[in-house]
């Protein structure tokens, strides 16, 4: 017999309806006992749902590390030898972009506009160092002159053509003070096909910019540029009024631009591009035998925080930009003084001096 309605409550069928479900929603719960409700919540499914996508996103995550850790190349670049400058506080990177025509086809080779020479000079020259106060990257232009052990002085570029990377690396200490302990590298053919991978890189002249000998042609403004037309222009500097020094602006500006179209959204969500360009990065860098996938990482981080604007680009101090010397031709001078005050800022982590040239 049903529980009998208090003569307060209305009589109606929709009251009597409502009190019948009341009283069954009663009896269900007598009947379940005591403990929490056992209806799953909404909330309940949005964290399974996000669980589960970062399952999916670890994995691919971990599948992607070992294969980039398996096409990872090394090479010999970093050596213990007497005289050796201690370890200071931070990393230091010595980033090379060497001249080698190695793996040019014909085609490609007049299009670069390069000889069949077979050259091991180094175009392009960086320090990269990061520490407690953000990265800082530093341009040697290829003509600084300076001492190259067992060649006497010589320009910097040679020190690779001399004795390959282990020689580089060796003349950079001796002429810095830091200690470098990793090292990448990037030849002609590399930069021709991680800037094609990426379909090309948007760069900025401020004037028109012409070079027979590399090939440049570009009026001024913005343009979109495939691998072959970067080339030409971060080599370009006969018809530079600035020479090196104007390259090296140039090659730093290349770099910011691949690093913006690979940290870009259109490189994540376009997956056929980006394996692309990951292909292409693999197959054109190289580094040191101590250098592990994390440790590339950490050199792409520090890279995207420059060129975003939470870093330092500048060059070597100069004293001379163009002196001639018997035996060498056109070299560049640094700055002894200030060279030695920017190194020593980056040997101890400090803040570089704010006269360093950008």
């Amino acid at each position: 017999m049903g529980r009998p309605i208090p003569p307060s409550w209305p009589s109606s069928p929709t009251t009597a309806h409502r009190v019948g479900r009341r009283q069954r929603r009663r009896i269900a719960r007598s009947l379940r006992g005591p403990g929490p409700r056992r209806r799953v919540s909404w909330l309940t499914w949005v964290l399974v749902a996000v669980l589960a996508l970062l399952v999916l996103v670890v994995s691919a995550g971990v599948g992607l590390y070992v294969r980039v850790e398996r096409q990872l190349r090394h090479t010999d670049a970093v050596a213990a030898y007497a005289g050796r400058p201690a370890a200071g506080r931070g990393t230091n990177w010595l980033l090379v972009g060497s001249d080698s025509r190695a793996g040019l086809t014909p085609r490609q080779r007049r299009e670069l506009h390069v000889g069949n020479d077979q050259v091991q000079n180094t175009d392009t020259i960086m320090v990269l160092h990061y520490g407690e106060h953000g990265p800082t990257l530093v341009s040697l232009p290829r003509d600084s002159y300076v001492p190259i052990p067992g060649h006497g002085s010589r320009k910097i570029n040679e020190a690779y053509a001399d004795g390959g990377p282990e020689l580089l690396t060796r003349t950079v200490e001796q002429a810095t003070g830091l200690r470098i302990e990793r090292y990448a590298e990037v030849n002609f053919l590399g930069v021709v096909q991680i800037v094609d991978a990426l379909d090309g890189v948007r760069l900025c002249l401020a004037e028109p910019l012409r070079d027979e000998r590399s090939g440049a042609d570009f009026p001024a403004g913005c343009r979109r540029m495939d691998g072959a037309q970067a080339l030409a222009y971060v080599r370009a500097r006969y018809a530079d009024p600035e020479g090196d020094l104007g390259r090296v602006r140039r090659q730093r500006q290349l770099i910011g631009a691949v690093a913006d179209e690979l940290a870009g959204s259109e490189a994540f969500l376009d997956p056929f591009r980006f394996r692309r360009a990951l292909d292409a990065v693999l197959t054109a860098v190289t580094v040191d035998r101590g250098a592990e996938v994390s440790d590339a990482l950490d050199l792409g981080w520090a890279m995207k925080r420059i060129f975003g604007g939470d870093g330092v680009a500048t060059t070597v101090p100069v004293r001379q930009p163009s002196a001639f010397v018997s035996g060498s031709g056109s070299v560049l001078l640094w700055d002894e003084n200030g060279a030695k005050r920017l190194f020593q800022s980056l040997r101890n982590d400090d803040p570089i001096p704010t006269s360093a040239d950008k």
